[in-house]
């Protein structure tokens, strides 16, 4: 934990971190103390200087974003009435005037679409799943649903954005980065950020400024691990460069950087130096945590079939693991292809089959290892689909536009309850109608469990204190342990 979370820092004061710890005093002596206390906290000077606002109940998230928006009502919020009335003319008091895309504007008609999928509680929570998901349906009784969430964003690019970020307008820091930035490190050797991506998949693009730390310093960037043999770009040394070679290079590189902090105090020297370091170190550590041949045979079939082929949705759930078992902070999955703006049921069903058996080996993971009390995992997309039809309807085939209005979300471990739905929406699935959540409240709550108080992790920039909460969030309580 850094100096961040006690009344927001500015990076461009002036001093710089080493010089700071420097004139108070806390030099190497200092720094071998702490480790002999705190070993972990040690990782980061910066993680000497306060401890977090209150009690974390996480040290870790995994987000398993599902990028195009999975269809609530097809997936997780039943609606008989929707199955009632399949065909019918969405009614304007539903609809209460409220604005469609650009896509559905043009449409004469928005005839309600039933969800073809069987629906049936399961566990002792009672949870409703579809058909679909019978997987995840075996963990029901882990999960804590939001049933309310909403979003002012209707399309993919600033509905994406606002969730990794806090805001529609790219160039925020994302959310990964907010968490590095005030909690420090738990692995000197991996980055505290890691970016995941299903390999193979179309759909609605995905861009590094989703994981880009934005005004925060350099060395807070998520670090995208990918499924070729160099899983991160540009870490390997050149053919004929030995790593006794590299590793010099570092050190003359270093020491030349810290005669010019001496003269400077410029933080972006200090950003460079640590991002050498950490290269060197991910060196060895990388295709360490990569190497998936070691895992349990019965811990690879949990996962399902694909989990064998590097980049699958399967394969990175397990990846996901075991860098929260090496004390990743945040890491993120991205999965394309959930937007179904025609064929929802074939798209559906095809979606599920690479991620439902994966999301729930995942939390069946994590528990078997004594490790889902402390890591918080996050289920969900950018916003939900409408309950009417877009494009042409036949009897067994529909498209669905987008619904930031209301759309579902799930959570497991680090903290929140297990075998919980939180808010309700109406009977067609378009408004909330209890307890409503915004993307705002869902970080201000998800920043709770980790031990921030989400109006006091702050940034200076351009004279302005940052949060990525922006000026809004509350904790979102019912959901807390």
């Amino acid at each position: 934990m850094n100096e961040h979370l006690c009344t927001g820092f500015d990076e461009t004061a002036g001093m710089s971190r080493r010089s700071f710890l420097n004139k108070m005093g806390l030099g190497l002596g200092g720094l071998a103390l702490a480790d002999m206390v705190n070993p972990l906290g040690a990782m980061d000077a910066s993680a000497l200087l306060s401890a977090t606002h209150l009690v974390p109940k996480a040290k870790r998230i995994i987000f398993l974003f599902q990028s195009g928006a999975p269809s609530q009502m097809d997936l997780f919020d039943h609606k008989p009435r929707l199955n009632a009335e399949h065909g019918q003319e969405l009614p304007d008091s539903v609809r209460q005037g409220q604005r469609l895309t650009g896509m559905s504007t043009n449409q004469s008609s928005l005839p309600l679409a039933g969800s073809p999928f069987e629906f049936q509680r399961y566990g002792q929570s009672g949870a409703t799943l579809s058909s679909a998901l019978p997987y995840t349906a075996e963990v029901a009784d882990e999960l804590c649903f939001i049933k309310s969430m909403h979003t002012e964003a209707i399309n993919h690019g600033p509905g994406v954005t606002m969730f990794q970020t806090g805001s529609q307008i790219p160039g925020r820091p994302s959310f990964g980065s907010w968490l590095s930035y005030g909690l420090g490190s738990l692995n000197e050797n991996l980055p505290n950020y890691v970016v995941l991506i299903t390999k193979g998949k179309g759909g609605q693009p995905l861009t590094s400024r989703y994981w880009d730390s934005g005004f925060l310093p350099g060395k807070h960037n998520g670090v995208q691990f990918r499924s070729a043999e160099d899983a991160v770009l540009y870490l390997n040394d050149p053919k004929g460069v030995s790593r006794a070679s590299r590793r010099a290079t570092i050190e003359h590189l270093e020491r030349l950087q810290e005669e010019q902090l001496r003269q400077t105090s410029d933080p972006a020297l200090e950003n460079h130096i640590s991002q050498y370091e950490m290269a060197f170190r991910m060196q060895a550590s990388v295709p360490e945590v990569t190497d998936l041949s070691r895992e349990p045979d019965a811990v690879m079939d949990m996962y399902g079939p694909e989990v064998r082929e590097p980049g699958t949705y399967a394969a990175n759930c397990l990846l996901a693991r075991r860098l929260a078992e090496r004390g990743v902070r945040f890491v993120q999955l991205f999965h394309q292809g959930w937007d179904a703006h025609a064929h929802v049921p074939a798209n559906i069903r095809n979606q599920c089959r690479q991620t439902d058996q994966p999301s729930a080996a995942l939390i069946k993971d994590l528990k078997m290892r004594g490790m889902l009390d402390d890591t918080l995992v996050v289920w969900g997309g950018e916003f939900g689909r409408t309950n009417y039809c877009q494009g042409k309807m036949t009897e067994d085939d529909f498209g669905r536009d987008h619904h930031p209005r209301c759309f579902t979300m799930w959570m497991a471990g680090g903290g929140v309850k297990a075998g919980f739905t939180h808010g309700e929406t109406d009977e067609y699935g378009y408004n909330i109608v209890k307890d409503s959540v915004h993307v705002h409240d869902l970080h201000a709550t998800l920043m709770h469990l980790l031990g921030i108080n989400h109006e006091r992790l702050t940034f200076k920039y351009q004279g302005r204190h940052f949060r990525l909460t922006d000026v809004h969030g509350h904790t979102v309580k019912p959901v807390l342990a």
